[in-house]
């Protein structure tokens, strides 16, 4: 046998040794344990890699949570004289039309003026007014009468963006005044003006020229810069507004203008009267605003002679300060407005310090003189039953 082959010892030609039933028994344990070994270790690593998936699990839900989509509010796009949602939404292409229109009793029914986004009332000679009627977002088929322009005039239009206005005449002072002031001017007693001007059936001069916006607004096509806003808007009133407070303004401009705005809470807006009488245009509505700003500025009677009756020009002071009073959703707030320049419009603020804001609509700005008393009267109290059951009366309280 070569010396590199070996057998067990014991066993001839390396057969298998015989053991004992000791040593069988003892190698049948060893085997036994040997197999529970390996079969426990498989069992760990099965609950180990189970655990590992069910955890991997837990964190990729955790590590990619459910997918989720955010509504980003789209943005509404609204007219800059009134802050409600522009036609179509889009505002349009155009500047402000400013049209100044008479207000003496001859002057009535006007036309147009509940179409427009604002409407400016300022005083002239005799203590009568007139209006400036503004619009951007809408038009209107016809608007008027067409007067003449006044000093007012100017700080009114300066602040509307270099707007188009249209009036008949005015005196050369006045006209000098507009002919340096940041405005589109439209005489229509100039020549060229007869495509803008229109005269219903029924008036007599100087009470019977009137005008559309479509026309108008056709003679200025390269314009189409929207006017910056004049007020801001909110849908609700700012805290502190007190409800039912604002039924009523009064503005005694004189007996031919002896002015006040009723609260309509049906239609959510206020009605212009003249002496108890409903303000009636010729389209049979009654005139109406959204908003009523009564703004007590300085006045003073002017060098100018206006009239062949003798009237001197009414002028107005527009910048600095003064009280405000506005009336919005049945509510009176008091304040001051200020004006550092002309082409920039008043700041309102109310008596607590706080902005006053708009209601969302038409707006009527009345330019009272110093020394007309403006008055607000609210709502009256409900009534409460008596011990008697009977009602108490309600009363008006200034």
């Amino acid at each position: 046998m070569p010396d590199d082959e070996s057998t067990t010892p014991g066993t001839p030609d390396g057969a298998p040794a015989i053991l004992s039933r000791k040593e069988l028994q003892a190698q049948s344990e060893h085997g036994s344990r040997t197999k529970w070994y390996v079969l426990g270790a498989v069992g760990v690593l099965l609950i180990g890699g189970i655990v590992a998936i069910v955890a991997a699990g837990g964190n990729a839900k955790k590590a990619a949570p459910p997918a989720t989509t955010s509504t980003v509010p789209a943005v509404v796009a609204t007219c800059p004289l009134t802050g409600t949602p522009a036609p179509g939404g889009v505002v349009p292409p155009r500047p402000a039309l400013a049209t100044k229109i008479g207000n003496y009793t001859d002057d009535r029914p006007s036309a147009g003026l509940n179409q427009a986004d604002v409407v400016f009332e300022e005083p002239v000679e005799g203590s009568y007014t007139r209006l400036v009627a503004v619009f951007q977002c809408q038009g209107a088929a016809l608007v008027g009468d067409l007067r003449s322009a006044r000093q007012p005039d100017v700080a009114i239009l300066s602040q509307l963006s270099n707007p188009v206005f249209v009036h008949a005449g005015g005196i050369t002072p006045v006209l000098g005044l507009l002919a340096d002031a940041p405005i589109q001017d439209k005489n229509v007693l100039e020549g060229g003006m007869g495509s803008i001007t229109l005269h219903p059936s029924g008036r007599y001069a100087p009470y019977s020229t009137f005008t559309a916006t479509a026309p108008v607004w056709a003679m200025v096509p390269g314009d189409t810069a929207p006017p910056a806003p004049l007020f801001t808007f909110t849908p609700a009133p700012q805290a502190g507004a007190v409800p039912g407070s604002g039924l009523t303004v009064h503005v005694p401009f004189s007996t031919e203008a002896d002015v006040t705005w009723t609260w309509n809470p049906s239609t959510s807006s206020y009605l212009r009267s003249y002496s108890g009488t409903r303000d009636k245009l010729l389209d049979g509505s009654q005139t109406s605003a959204a908003n009523v700003v009564v703004m007590t500025v300085p006045t003073f009677i002017g060098p100018w002679l206006e009239n062949s009756e003798g009237g001197h020009e009414v002028e107005v002071t527009a910048t600095g300060s003064g009280p405000v009073v506005v009336l919005r959703d049945g509510m009176a707030i008091t304040g001051t407005w200020s004006r550092t320049s002309l082409t920039k419009p008043a700041t309102l603020t109310a008596t607590d310090g706080a902005p006053i804001t708009l209601h969302p609509g038409s707006t009527w700005e009345e330019l009272a003189p110093q020394g007309i008393p403006v008055t607000t009267t609210a709502a009256p109290p409900p009534a409460t039953p008596s011990t008697s059951a009977r009602s108490t009366p309600p009363t008006t309280r200034g």
